[in-house]
């Protein structure tokens, strides 16, 4: 098999999986590290300025496979009450490329439940966040790479410009936290391409936290992540992970029908996180298995508080 017959076969799998799985958003298998990224209302909920970056796909061997690249911070303001950040989100797979640059702002309403937390926890334990996210997305699909020039479905390359307003709503508690959102809901209809139709994704999160012993020196996070785009079958992450006072931590997860997740993390100099991850994949896929990684920086005290 030629080079240029090779890259079409592996161009016409990409867009095959992209269809059939409606992958037009990042899977975001950091939501737990990184929920800025997800859910806008998140922003400001650390103590301090937060910044984060991340990686997935970024060892694979096979040109085209999937991978996501995240910057972005987040600020509480006005004494936690309000939230604000920034952020990049770069996905691609194939020819096909999505990048996404936003600004968001949250407010939120506190609550006293009188409920103890280890004071290695940095989050605010008990608070009621709404977000908001404005932005725009960047969406190319260079059909004509794929060599195919006697089929008018990739005839012609699409570029468009779309404009995005997202909102989000999390309930945080010392103990558990929920929550919901979505990156856009004006969908496409402002589009700069008239012909262009992307799905809007929904997300959604919850997770419980158990501390052991007296001293609760030790986390256990069992937790959940929901995906849902229309046209698509719904996907859900399931993940445990447990924490020594946010000094180091593991954990394990799957993927409906798709893959098992595995991560180990380290902070270092309190303000340090480093996260390494590891998606296995469950059934057959041109693409193998996938590395990530995830560095964060927390001012202030950072993440022993």
């Amino acid at each position: 098999m030629t080079k240029n017959k090779f890259s079409a076969f592996i161009a016409i799998v990409l867009l095959c999986i992209a269809f059939s799985n409606g992958q037009q958003t990042p899977s975001f298998a950091e939501y737990n590290y990184n929920p800025f990224i997800v859910n806008s209302a998140y922003a400001g909920m650390s103590a301090s300025t937060e910044i984060i970056l991340s990686n997935s796909g970024f060892a694979n061997q096979l040109e085209g496979s999937p991978t996501t690249f995240n910057l972005s911070f987040n600020s509480p303001l006005n004494r936690g009450k309000v939230g604000v950040g920034a952020g990049i989100v770069s996905d691609k797979i194939g020819d096909e490329s999505t990048t996404n640059i936003f600004a968001a702002y949250s407010y939120k309403i506190f609550f006293d439940f009188k409920d103890s937390r280890p004071y290695w926890q940095h989050y605010h334990p008990g608070v009621l966040s709404f977000g908001l996210t404005a932005g725009v997305q960047q969406y190319n699909n260079n059909l004509t790479a794929t060599g195919l020039i006697n089929d008018p479905e990739f005839s012609q390359n699409i570029n468009a410009t779309i404009p995005n307003i997202g909102v989000g709503f999390l309930f945080n508690h010392s103990r558990f936290y929920i929550g919901l959102s979505t990156p856009n809901v004006l969908g496409t209809r402002f589009a700069s391409n008239d012909d262009l139709k992307l799905n809007t994704p929904y997300y959604g999160y919850a997770g419980y936290r158990f501390f052991t012993n007296r001293f609760e020196e030790i986390m256990i996070k069992p937790s959940a992540f929901l995906k849902y785009e229309k046209g698509s079958p719904a996907q859900l992450d399931m993940n445990l992970t447990v924490s020594y006072k946010n000094r180091f931590e593991i954990g394990g997860g799957y993927r409906t029908s798709s893959s098992v997740n595995l991560l180990a993390g380290i902070y270092l100099f309190n303000n340090l996180r480093v996260i390494y991850q590891y998606n296995m994949a469950l059934t057959e896929n041109p693409f193998g298995n996938t590395h990530g990684f995830i560095l964060s920086y927390q001012f202030g005290d950072g993440y022993a508080n």
